[in-house]
């Protein structure tokens, strides 16, 4: 699978060699860094700064390949928003799915941030509540609901967002409409995770142009390889990677065959991006996408007999490189499998219900 990719940067690094010593530019693909923690990104203002600035710039107002979903549809969908504040736009971080009356499953890494001296805590439940019910953020119908317990699973790695799953226990269940979803086990999940099966993801996340809409959106993608998906990543990330280790090799005096050989051997160490607990999912045309903001959120897969399962939870995406939005033409998104920890969710729930 990384066989390409050493290939295609070996020939690369032969160019960047050649051309002098000059410092290259680069700028791998990579995670969108806000998804680090998206609560302290609403808490902080900052997600409404950038909603003035969107709406100064008249940017576009679609979401990412996807469209706004009829009110009702859904009903499992809940939003994060931060404690104290109405619902809005601006005060939504996150996404989730009820899957019991009284617990929302989503993302690790939506519950999970840096304190003031660096330390990665779960977020107080205090600080946070969810929103069942409604499609529409602001001055909508929908239920705020208190949080009791957050429950992150114990291997959550935030580098790499291995693991990146967690419960909510809520303290009432909503008092308006909604519906439950469920996780599959780990044999009809891979068939679920076949390429080709049709997938929906939804949410408030950005949308085309960086915009933070009001209304939930949706989108239909597929499955994809997860080996092509990580074959993908990785030679474009050692496309880029590869200029900063030419422009070192020069500085360092390494001839082409040393450095080309130094290359090799550090490349085969690298590990694939998207791991057995991830999906890929996407479009191969590029431009529909999960962004910020989605984070957390379900994606799920319409069965025969009409009804759906959450086969996903968002997790993270690929950034434009200005800080700001998703890559827009990115191919795909990574995605918890929640089929791998049905297990955990059981135990979770059981232990603490």
């Amino acid at each position: 699978m990384k066989k390409k990719s050493l290939i295609v940067s070996s020939v690369v690094l032969s160019f960047v060699l050649a051309a002098g010593s000059q410092a290259q530019e680069f700028n791998p693909p990579s995670p969108d860094a806000t998804l680090a923690s998206p609560f302290a990104y609403a808490e902080s203002q900052k997600k409404a700064e950038h909603a003035k600035e969107v709406a100064a710039s008249d940017s576009g107002s679609k979401v990412i390949g996807g469209e706004v979903s009829r009110e009702g549809a859904w009903p499992w969908q809940v939003a994060l928003v931060i404690g104290g504040q109405n619902p809005s736009p601006d005060s939504q971080f996150c996404g989730g799915s009820m899957i019991l009356d009284n617990w929302v499953l989503t993302a690790a890494h939506c519950i999970h941030m840096a304190d003031d001296q660096g330390v990665y805590r779960d977020i107080h439940p205090s600080r946070f509540a969810v929103v069942a019910g409604t499609n529409k953020l602001d001055g909508g119908s929908g239920d705020m609901i208190p949080v009791e317990a957050v429950f992150r699973h114990p291997s959550y790695d935030g580098n790499e967002f291995d693991h990146d799953v967690a419960l909510i226990k809520l303290q009432r269940a909503p008092r308006v409409r909604y519906e439950t979803i469920k996780v599959p086990d780990a044999e009809f999940g891979d068939i679920l995770e076949r390429p080709g099966v049709t997938t929906i993801v939804t949410g408030w996340g950005l949308t085309e142009g960086g915009n933070h809409p009001d209304r939930l959106h949706e989108t239909q993608i597929q499955m994809l390889d997860r080996d092509m998906c990580n074959s993908m990543l990785l030679e474009a990330r050692a496309t880029e990677a590869v200029k900063g280790f030419g422009f070192a090799a020069q500085v360092l005096g390494m001839n082409t065959a040393t450095a080309q050989s130094a290359w090799e051997e550090f490349i085969r160490h690298v590990r694939d991006p998207l791991t057995a607990n991830m999906i890929c999912s996407g479009s191969l045309a590029g431009g529909k996408t999960s962004c910020q903001g989605d984070s957390g959120g379900p994606l799920v897969v319409p069965l025969n007999d009409g009804s759906y399962i959450q086969a996903g939870i968002v997790s993270w995406g690929l950034s434009s490189g200005n800080g700001k939005t998703c890559a827009e033409d990115a191919i795909f998104s990574a995605y918890t499998r929640t089929a791998n920890y049905v297990d955990w969710l059981n135990q979770t729930i059981q232990s603490n219900d």
